[in-house]
């Protein structure tokens, strides 16, 4: 494994963690379809959340959240609709986090688009 795709996989159980403190549990990790990946979903109560974790050693070219561009936002919301259809969860709310890491500093960006 890349240190890139270690320093990701790390990333993404640090946000994972950091929602179960806060009362979400993880109802997905690193789910895909024909439309990309969704690296976290987490429900809270009537709440789902599609959760983009970007995590970076160093906060270099634009930092973590630029790499959530607007091609990247289409894509994920592409690849929610399509979990939402073949869930079917019983929830009326969706919102698109966006987590982004920096060393060891995290920093959680709610209803990001």
């Amino acid at each position: 494994m890349s240190a890139a795709a270690a320093r990701g996989e790390w990333g993404e159980r640090l946000a994972a963690l950091n929602y179960r403190r806060d009362g979400y549990r993880v109802v997905e990790r690193n789910w895909s379809c024909r439309h990309g990946e969704i690296d976290l979903i987490l429900g809270q109560a009537d709440l789902i959340v599609f959760c983009e974790v970007k995590a970076r050693a160093r906060n270099s070219h634009g930092g973590p959240t630029a790499a959530v561009s607007p091609a990247k936002q289409r894509r994920l919301r592409r690849a929610a609709e399509e979990w939402i259809r073949l869930s079917r969860p019983e929830v009326d709310s969706f919102r698109f986090d966006v987590v982004a890491i920096v060393g060891v500093t995290i920093e959680r960006y709610e209803a990001a688009f």
